[in-house]
């Protein structure tokens, strides 16, 4: 799965419109194999896009979790430490 697609279930706040599009984007980026459609194909990407979006947004609303929210903060936080653990600490420019 591409690693670029966050989890976006149980957070307070809640996943905003604009991570849930910009994670369906990703998805059809990664099932097409291309960022940008040809012109030819530019209405199919646009449409499964809105389309993976509207089924996530379905998704989500449907989710129950008896865990307490994450905190994105921490979360990300911990998404750093990971990367730091696995790829080292970034050199000083």
């Amino acid at each position: 799965m591409c690693r670029n697609i966050k989890t976006l279930h149980n957070f307070k706040p809640p996943a905003t419109d604009g991570e849930i599009r910009a994670s369906a984007l990703q998805f059809v980026r990664k099932l097409s194999g291309t960022a940008r459609p040809s012109k030819q194909n530019e209405a199919a990407f646009a449409k499964a896009v809105e389309e993976v979006t509207h089924a996530a947004h379905h998704l989500l609303a449907a989710l129950v979790s008896h865990a307490p929210p994450r905190d994105r903060e921490v979360e990300a936080a911990k998404a750093k430490a990971r990367s730091v653990e696995r790829f080292g600490a970034a050199r000083a420019s």
